[in-house]
């Protein structure tokens, strides 16, 4: 397993765009599916991007496809989502997880494959 911690969280008015960052304790290279989840208060977790880095295979769910991309930087263990055209419907806590790199794609939304989270990082969208 390895830790992980967000950042990069914070308020922004629609339209805005923000990237959060998830630093990982080690050496992350392709050993690990990586993804961002988000939870609002009342609502389900959702899976919001995956990645596959040994391939670069990305998904992303239908409300943030378009908007949000997911990238690593190897060299800093780090994932990142770059947010863009934020709403006030993506206001939630978001979390970065780990898991096993030999996850079927069709799990890797759904976040019960994963083995490391992160503690989370809020977004808040609003005028």
């Amino acid at each position: 397993q390895v830790q992980l911690e967000e950042s990069g969280g914070g308020s922004v008015q629609p339209g805005g765009s923000l990237r959060l960052s998830c630093v990982a304790s080690g050496y992350i290279g392709s050993a690990y599916i990586m993804a961002w989840f988000r939870q609002s208060p009342g609502k389900e977790r959702e899976g919001v991007a995956s990645m596959n880095p040994a391939t670069g295979f990305t998904t992303f769910s239908d409300s943030v496809k378009g908007r949000f991309t997911i990238s690593q930087d190897n060299a800093k263990n780090t994932l990142y989502l770059q947010m863009n055209s934020l709403q006030p419907e993506d206001t939630a806590m978001y979390f970065c997880a780990a898991g096993p790199r030999d996850m079927r794609s069709y799990e890797r939304l759904k976040g019960n494959e994963y083995h490391s989270w992160g503690q989370g990082t809020q977004v808040t969208v609003s005028s």
